[in-house]
């Protein structure tokens, strides 16, 4: 057994400005960051436990809060980092993004320092995991429902879509959007969206060190990558992009496809649980549709006991399935967390869907809910017709047929619609001119971002495809050795896989 290596001590570094500052941004660009102890940085209990690694450390950067205005208030951004464990061949920073959007690249790569530390891709690079603005470790938190507001918010379907339950559901989301303005303020909800992670991430860069960006972009992830590729094509290094989102796609058309893609995941789940002693949906995967409505359905009127004072509601149940769907390890507690709503329990579905949600053993939830309305709601367009909205359910529905309740479409919009803040985003095909070629990677089974948005964001890139054939969400650095060797080639030396390069698990 190799020894403990010993803890990093606390230090200060600047190492900017690096590459192209815009103008006004000196002082950003060139700062010190202070990089010691990563437990002040802990949101969350497990956050707590992976944080004490001594082979990590963290530190904190400032942005303004609006890039327009640069001399106005600024925000701090939560950094943590694994250091390359091979200085003497160092390539330089790996920016890490898991996604969500909400969702902490802190707490990813304080996950990866075990699992690739030890890699070739630990030894070269740092890996810096950074939590975007409003998210996280990250000043000021975007913060909109109470721990007992998102409990409670929880236990409502709203699965009335008559004219009146629709008016209900429109209540709640304007109620929701005032809180969000209330608790987070309107200027920290203008400025959090994509377009403001990507300028962000080049403050990043050049505090780093980094002439160049090398990244790492997980899901929603890719659209980060995908805007800052737009925005500083010749500030990139090398980006792998994981389970893409399609950047000419508009909301509607990527949430279909998103059912579908679910749709499909549910269908490999059944066949694999007709194949199992005890299969909750049944021994024909042609039935399971029917058999997972027969098992939820009923809870959109009478809720089920998980103990502890909580009640399983259909949007619960639902969720927990759709959690599971995100990767086949999960297949199996999914058919458990059935087989006890079959006998009255709801204790392993609830597991489930705290997991989605970020919902703590003692009861707090992390921001990644609230921050993803946050996002997607300045990120992309709003439907704001009913009869679109209507349309656009019952399209899902139709897509995912086994998330149908059984009530029928509902017009009522929901909380971008009554949003305190303006669109920033836009939803159109990137001009990349000067970016050097980006490797995508999308799988064949993917539920929440389906292969064909990989193929399109590949053309859009002009990078390469890495297809992987499997049913998961995202692939690179969770075990898969032909996927992972051809990513760490590329970050590494440059080299892309050969074109048409399929992988298995």
């Amino acid at each position: 057994m190799e020894p403990e290596a010993p803890p990093l001590q606390p230090h200060t570094e600047r190492k900017g400005p690096v590459g192209p500052v815009p103008p006004g941004m000196e002082r950003y660009y060139s700062q010190t960051l202070s990089w010691g102890p990563c437990a002040d940085f802990a949101t969350s209990d497990e956050e707590r436990a992976a944080y004490r690694d001594p082979a990590i450390e963290c530190a904190r950067l400032e942005v303004p809060m609006n890039h327009a205005d640069p001399g106005g208030p600024t925000i701090r951004l939560g950094l943590l980092r694994k250091p390359a464990t091979d200085p003497g061949q160092r390539v330089g920073s790996l920016l890490v993004n898991p996604g969500g959007p909400g969702a902490s690249g802190m707490s990813t790569v304080a996950a990866l320092a075990g699992s690739a530390g030890s890699t070739e891709l630990g030894q070269r690079f740092d890996l810096v995991g950074f939590d975007p603005r409003g998210i996280g470790a990250s000043e000021p938190r975007v913060r909109c429902l109470t721990d007992q507001e998102r409990d409670a918010d929880r236990l409502d379907p709203d699965s009335d879509t008559s004219p009146a339950g629709d008016a209900q559901t429109e209540q709640e989301a304007q109620d929701y959007a005032a809180k969000c303005a209330e608790r987070t303020g309107a200027e920290m909800l203008a400025n959090v969206g994509t377009r403001d992670v990507v300028k962000d991430m080049d403050v990043m860069r050049s505090a780093l060190g980094d002439e160049k960006l090398s990244y790492l972009g997980y899901s929603y992830g890719t659209r980060i990558g995908s805007e800052y590729a737009e925005e500083f094509p010749r500030n990139v290094r090398g980006m792998v992009l994981d389970g893409a989102i399609d950047p000419g796609q508009n909301a509607i058309e990527s949430l279909v496809a998103q059912g579908a893609g679910f749709q499909k995941a549910f269908g490999d789940f059944a066949s694999w649980c007709a194949q199992q002693q005890n299969c909750a949906v049944g021994s024909d995967p042609a039935q399971a549709v029917k058999a997972f409505q027969d098992l939820t359905r009923p809870l959109v009127d009478r809720p089920v006991p998980t103990g502890g004072g909580r009640e399983l509601s259909y949007s619960d149940a639902t969720t927990a399935a759709i959690q599971a769907l995100y990767a086949p390890d999960l297949w199996e507690q999914l058919n458990t967390g059935l087989l006890e709503l079959d006998q009255g329990r709801g204790g392993m579905l609830m597991a489930l869907a705290d997991t989605y949600f970020g919902r703590g053993a003692d009861g707090t939830y992390s921001s990644t809910m609230d921050a993803f309305d946050a996002v997607h709601c300045v990120d992309d367009e709003r439907n704001l017709d009913p009869g679109v909205v209507r349309e656009a359910d019952r399209r899902y529905r139709e897509a995912a047929p086994f998330l149908d309740d059984g009530r029928g479409p509902s017009a009522a919009r929901d909380v971008c619609a009554f949003w305190p803040v303006p669109v920033t985003g836009e939803q159109t095909q990137p001009v990349v001119d000067g970016l050097p070629p980006v490797l995508v990677i999308s799988t064949t089974g993917d539920p929440a971002t389906p292969y064909r948005a990989g193929v399109e964001l590949a053309g859009a890139l002009h990078g390469r495809l890495l297809t992987f054939e499997g049913t998961q969400h995202t692939v690179f650095l969770q075990g898969t050795s032909c996927v992972d060797e051809a990513g760490t080639r590329y970050l590494v030396d440059g080299e892309l896989p050969a074109e048409g390069t399929r992988c298995t698990g």
